[in-house]
């Protein structure tokens, strides 16, 4: 996955996404994840996992974009949830702050 990463990242700055606003690529996280909402809505599964790639590729970017890298990103986000607790509603995780 390291290798992969990279490759994205020597993409990017091959585009000049490095230098363009994150607002921007923030637009393109947001096209991508409604793919992947479109994909499940089909059950298509070639589109779905196309589309993951594409919301995990805009995300490399966008934490490119603002001085991060995605492990950076990843391993902040499990350093807050590794010990929550909640339960599942409505085949949904809540976090138990949440719950009432």
């Amino acid at each position: 996955m390291d290798e992969l990463v990279k490759l994205v990242e020597i993409w990017a700055k091959d585009k000049g996404l490095n230098n363009a606003e994150s607002s921007k690529q923030m637009l393109k996280v947001i096209e991508e994840t409604g793919e992947v909402a479109a994909a499940l809505a089909r059950n298509d599964q070639d589109a779905l996992r196309d589309s993951i790639g594409d919301v995990v590729v805009t995300l490399i970017i966008l934490a490119m974009q603002n001085d991060m890298d995605l492990y950076e990103c990843l391993n902040f986000a499990y350093d807050e949830i590794k010990g929550r607790s909640g339960k599942m509603v409505n085949g949904v995780f809540v976090k138990s702050s949440d719950l009432k």
